[in-house]
């Protein structure tokens, strides 16, 4: 894989000169980017290790899948209500840096917290807390790839940052999996450790991205250009609105097979099936994603508005015909189920993750990028909400054969969504800048 900040340098002309000390402004940022990386891999190390303690938790609280899918629902209303306050009111404001600290220090808290839960209800309000603070994550992440980085290059920038979300999924399972194992599936364990890597990760984030180490590749944007009357003319705005409604499609499927898939392997898996092993069998969905991330970030830059449309429908119809087949493979061999599961993360991460990106940034421009993300991201969210609760009375009801026949007619209408999704009028690909 190639490096970000080999990806991200000039491609020609003789480099400026600089200090000794200092480093080039196209190395720096893509240096910081590696942290603010790390920042959001944390952030996940204390969201989806949530997933591995599902099954752990229906023990312990003797409680049913639909109860602590609605812990899950619950908590996605608190990071949709906070990627309205993050983004618009925070973000754009008073800057990047400042909010993304603020942000880390609250899910470490708040995970550590749900450690020592006593009850449902309250470990609901600590997942529901923890939620509303790593709401502002990214927003946080996409202000400052915008004023490190020109337009350009933004696009395999941003694909570069979604990284984050997919080495998180990938490393808090890890993590989780091997809390449980070391500690005797210990949920307490599983839910509370991984906030002290996160208080490690903080610390080592405020050395790299301090104010005097700053990258210089672009101006730093301001609040000084945002208004609330330029937020509310987002609304005219059609693009907006579709990636809005694309967002919500996308992220029923992404939230469904993040907070499901250990559950389903444990539960079709039968006695035989360790939750180790479960963990180690759903790596693949955010795994594969890597690499669907990086070539469609590539693409993007590269591709007409409906090239674009074209291949992001064509995409999702893949995605969900593999969703449709899922069920059907787990009474063959554990091993397809598991090469599907990769299938699907490597067609629906690039999807679901750049839109909030990428094409909130040709919106509006960087001084409002944390203000679309932020919005379109909460209307993805909502979505959260039916792969929560509502996916998990469809499975008490019907199993996994029905819930993810359901999910694969949501990914159709994605598809179909795809094909209104078109550059506002009079912008440029990013890439011709």
């Amino acid at each position: 894989m190639t490096s970000p900040a080999n990806s991200l340098a000039p491609a020609s002309g003789t480099p400026p000169a600089f200090s000794p000390a200092e480093a080039p402004p196209a190395a720096r940022a893509a240096r910081q980017l590696g942290f603010v990386i790390l920042g959001y891999i944390g952030v996940y190390l204390c969201r989806k290790n949530f997933s591995v303690a599902v099954p752990l938790l229906q023990t312990a609280f003797h409680t049913d899948k639909a109860h602590l899918g609605a812990i899950d629902s619950y908590a996605t209303i608190a990071y949709v209500i906070g990627k309205l306050f993050w983004g618009p009111n925070f973000v754009d404001r008073f800057g990047g840096r400042q909010c993304f600290f603020f942000v880390l220090f609250g899910v470490a808290l708040f995970g550590g917290i749900s450690a020592f839960a006593v009850s449902l209800p309250m470990l609901g309000a600590c997942c529901m807390a923890n939620r509303f603070f790593g709401a502002g994550g990214w927003a946080s992440m996409v202000k400052l790839a915008a004023d490190w980085f020109p337009a350009r290059h933004m696009a395999l920038a941003m694909a570069f940052l979604s990284l984050s979300i997919v080495f998180g999924g990938v490393g808090a399972l890890l993590l989780a999996g091997q809390i449980a194992a070391a500690t005797g599936n210990n949920w307490h364990a599983v839910l509370g450790l991984p906030s002290l890597v996160l208080l490690l990760i903080i610390g080592l984030c405020w050395l790299a991205l301090s104010p005097g180490q700053q990258a210089s590749g672009a101006p730093s944007s301001s609040g000084r250009a945002w208004t609330y009357g330029g937020l509310f003319g987002l609304l005219k705005t059609r693009q907006f609105w579709m990636l809005c409604c694309l967002s919500f499609t996308l992220t029923i499927t992404r939230e469904t097979f993040s907070f499901w898939t250990v559950d389903f392997f444990k539960t079709e898996g039968g006695a035989q099936m360790t939750t180790q092993l479960a963990v180690w069998l759903s790596i693949p969905f955010d795994a594969m994603g890597i690499v669907g991330i990086l070539a469609l970030g590539w693409l993007l830059d590269r591709l007409t508005g409906l090239q674009r449309k074209w291949l992001l429908f064509t995409i999702l119809l893949c995605v969900a015909a593999a969703t449709y087949l899922l069920p059907a493979l787990a009474h063959h061999s554990w091993w397809l189920v598991m090469a599907d599961i990769g299938l699907i993360g490597l067609l629906s991460y690039g999807p679901y993750c750049l839109p909030a990106g990428v094409f909130a940034l040709e919106i509006r421009g960087k001084d409002y990028v944390a203000s679309v993300t932020g919005m379109v991201d909460a209307s993805g969210y909502l979505a959260g909400i039916i792969s929560g609760y509502v996916f998990g009375r469809i499975l008490d009801h019907g199993g996994y054969h029905l819930g993810f026949h359901c999910l694969a007619i949501t990914t159709v209408v994605g598809a179909l969504l795809c094909l209104g999704l078109d550059r506002p009028i009079g912008q440029r690909p990013m890439s011709g800048h």
